[in-house]
């Protein structure tokens, strides 16, 4: 198997199991010493420990059904390093039942570690206006 298509599988089983609220199957993907960029909360974690608190946090914020859509991905691999990007379509059903969701931009990076693929740096973005700061989550690809 090609590391690009090894990368397509880690991404599939990643949406799948934040689509199923599945955080230890999310960790799994992740190196050790993970460093996220996440688009909410704070500006980086660092190391498993507190991206694992960011995840179960992020789950009970939409206790209904996730949106998590992935589309134009592109993957690229060297070696033991590779990279993804794509844009998502993420969110969620909050307590009320309304599912709210929005366009962000994603890149991973990954590394072999022991033989399989882990993220080893992960970053969503969502565009924003630096004239007024309002964040623009409307847009769409």
């Amino acid at each position: 198997m090609s590391a690009q298509s090894e990368i397509q599988t880690l991404i599939n089983t990643y949406r799948e199991a934040v689509m199923a609220k599945d955080v230890e199957k999310v960790m799994a993907l992740y190196a050790d010493d993970i460093v996220s960029f996440d688009a909410i909360k704070a500006l980086q974690f660092k190391g498993k420990t507190a991206y694992r608190e960011h995840w179960i946090a992020c789950m009970e914020m939409c206790p209904g059904p996730h949106v998590f859509e992935f589309h134009e991905i592109a993957i690229e691999s060297a070696g033991n390093i590779a990279f993804a990007h794509w844009v998502a379509n993420c969110g969620g059903t909050n307590e009320q039942g309304v599912t709210q969701s929005c366009w962000m931009r994603v890149t991973a990076c990954y590394r072999q570690v022991d033989g399989a693929w882990r993220i080893v740096h992960e970053h969503w973005s969502a565009p924003f206006d630096p004239m007024s700061g309002a964040t623009l989550f409307d847009v769409q690809p």
